[in-house]
């Protein structure tokens, strides 16, 4: 770890040392990897213990570290990035050359939600395809998929690779690719199932987007995930409409 040289003058010493240490996670770490100890960062850079806390404190703020009590501070895994395009979480993963995969929480045919139901068009008493996953890159856990499947287009869809991508699946093994979808994105908070999944704190604010997924007209997919905010965040284009 080369020094760089801190200075007195009109850019504070933390906000050096942040500059810094975003620049060693950028170019010489990786996600995973664990950052220098507290007194190595004071030692190599001549600066306090406060100033070394503050920089990292707002690293971990803006998601670049990650704290773990008691084993030190370790680069955080890169964020996924959504364009708001019609993807699959494999899809976009692999764009940003993050190694997708899933834990399966539950797979199940059962009746549905009356909601799920409803855009189906289907009666309370169809069964369904109901398959829960803990979404990961790199092994790290980014998302929880709470999906359900329309079982008219897709009735054996267990008996496929469901830790793969189910949309590579619902296009070739079904013939009902997702075409279009309608996303309704909200923010929730943690609770402690969901936490202990994903890592985090009960409470802590997570991205929540419910999607309703056609092939054509044919109702396919009703999902409901919810996301960490410090590994996933929605990019938009918007343009003002002509008068």
């Amino acid at each position: 770890m080369a020094p760089h040289i801190i200075t007195d003058g009109p850019v504070p010493k933390h906000a050096q040392l942040r500059d810094i240490l975003s620049e060693l996670c950028r170019t010489t770490l990786k996600p995973g990897d664990i950052l220098p100890g507290e007194r190595i960062l004071e030692e190599t850079y001549g600066v306090s213990r406060i100033t070394v806390r503050r920089a990292i404190g707002d690293l971990v703020a803006e998601g670049r570290l990650r704290r773990v009590r008691g084993k030190g501070t370790f680069v955080a895994p890169n964020p996924l990035v959504s364009r708001l395009h019609l993807a699959s979480f494999s899809d976009e993963m692999g764009i940003q050359k993050v190694t997708a995969s899933s834990k399966i929480l539950l797979g199940e045919r059962s009746t549905a939600p009356d909601e799920v139901c409803e855009f189906f068009n289907t009666t309370p008493t169809v069964a369904h395809t109901h398959l829960r996953r803990l979404r990961l890159g790199d092994g790290e856990p980014y998302s929880i998929d709470d999906g359900w499947y329309n079982s008219t287009f897709a009735p054996t869809l267990l008996e496929n690779d469901i830790y793969k991508s189910v949309y590579a699946i619902l296009g070739s093994t079904f013939d009902v690719p997702i075409t279009e979808a309608e996303q309704t994105v909200t923010a929730v908070a943690a609770d402690d199932e969901i936490a202990a999944l994903l890592d985090v704190s009960p409470g802590t604010p997570l991205l929540h987007i419910t999607r309703f997924a056609r092939s054509g007209d044919r109702p396919v997919e009703w999902c409901s995930s919810v996301y960490r905010t410090d590994r996933y965040r929605l990019t938009s284009r918007v343009a003002r409409a002509s008068q």
